[in-house]
């Protein structure tokens, strides 16, 4: 008899609790959604491709002549001037044979001189003398030719610029294939990369101009992200591109210059260039309000203000945390802006107009 009545007990209880739920979810009524009209917004986004740095100018120091260094004047990273000693070359043979060169120039010189008045006196031909003069010419180029050889041995700096990594030191025996440094301009500098040939397409058919010459020199200024991952504080000017398919990389070469007024760049540093590409008067969609369903990117419009519709639509491009539309969506068009997750096709909801910028502005600084 007690089960009987705790069983009736419970189902009463269980009835009016039922009953209590029923009008609480009917006053609650359909969800409320923020609204958002589509703008058109004109965007940046930036490709990167690594380069490679390397000065505007960067050449070689060679020996023209063997020999052992006896001082390496400056070190690496020093700044130079054209013409300032970088290495000596020991020259004490060469000055010895100098000297005997020398010699033979003055026995020559006064072999000419005692000819001469016999000649005059007509004692002996002209000819002899000729062989006397042609002795001293060959003496003098002799001992040109070594004195050369000693200036040589002081080797120079060829530009204005920076030494860079110092491969031999005191002591080193060097001849003419021997590298010893180089010096580089890095006033300004190049920085080179390599583009896909679909990239390479994409890239001349929206610069502006009608051949390349003219499409670089119109196209937007690039930027530099350094191995740290900061951006270079100046821009830089793409200046020429091979325009050929490398078969090996299938790349095109480019080239773009830097200004390096603080000489934070150096030759052989690497990055990662960023090339622009503007798309303007473009619908926009927050990535808030977008999903992804069996690879199509849907969003939720608005029907007769009462019901959420799931539209797909195409896309261009993603640009921080928008979505830039190419087709399927229109600019005034309303969608739901948040919470896409919680809601379903044709599920009644309550839209709340809201502004743009309003939903976008929070989610910026998500991301950051």
């Amino acid at each position: 008899m007690k089960k009987n009545i705790l069983s009736f007990v419970f189902l009463c209880a269980l009835f009016v609790s039922c009953g209590d739920d029923q009008p609480q979810q009917q006053a609650r009524g359909p969800m409320q959604v923020p609204v958002i009209e589509l703008p058109t917004k004109t965007l940046t986004d930036f490709n990167t491709y690594p380069v490679s740095i390397e000065g505007v100018v960067n050449s070689e120091v060679r020996p023209k002549v063997s020999g052992y260094i006896t001082k390496v004047v400056v070190d690496e990273g020093q700044s130079v001037k054209q013409g300032d000693v970088l290495f000596t070359l020991e020259t004490e043979s060469l000055s010895q044979d100098a000297q005997a060169a020398q010699a033979n120039v003055n026995a020559a010189r006064v072999e000419v001189e005692k000819l001469k008045p016999l000649v005059d006196k007509e004692i002996i031909s002209k000819s002899q003398l000729e062989t006397a003069k042609a002795k001293l010419a060959q003496a003098k180029a002799s001992y040109s030719s070594i004195a050369a050889n000693i200036d040589y041995a002081t080797i120079k700096s060829p530009v204005d610029g920076v030494v860079g990594s110092i491969r031999y030191r005191n002591g080193s025996l060097v001849s003419p294939e021997s590298k010893l440094t180089t010096v580089s301009q890095i006033d300004e500098v190049y920085a080179f990369f390599g583009m896909n040939e679909k990239d390479y397409i994409t890239f001349l058919q929206h610069a502006e101009g009608k051949d390349v010459k003219e499409k670089l020199a119109n196209f937007q200024a690039v930027k530099l992200e350094l191995a740290t991952g900061d951006v270079y504080e100046h821009e830089g000017e793409i200046q020429t591109v091979s325009g050929q398919v490398n078969p090996q990389t299938g790349t095109v070469n480019f080239r773009a210059k830097f200004p390096n007024p603080g000489r934070l760049l150096a030759n052989g540093n690497s990055g990662r260039i960023m090339i622009p590409e503007t798309y303007e008067d473009k619908v926009v969609v927050p990535e808030s309000a977008s999903f992804e369903r069996q690879g199509l990117i849907y969003v939720y419009g608005i029907k007769d203000d009462s019901l959420a519709v799931s539209k797909s639509f195409q896309v261009d491009a993603r640009v921080k945390n928008f979505i830039i539309v190419k087709s399927g969506l229109e600019k005034g068009q309303k969608i739901i802006a948040d919470g896409v997750g919680q809601i379903r096709n044709n599920m009644p909801v309550k839209p709340q107009l809201k502004d743009f910028d309003s939903i976008v502005k929070p989610i910026n600084k998500v991301f950051k």
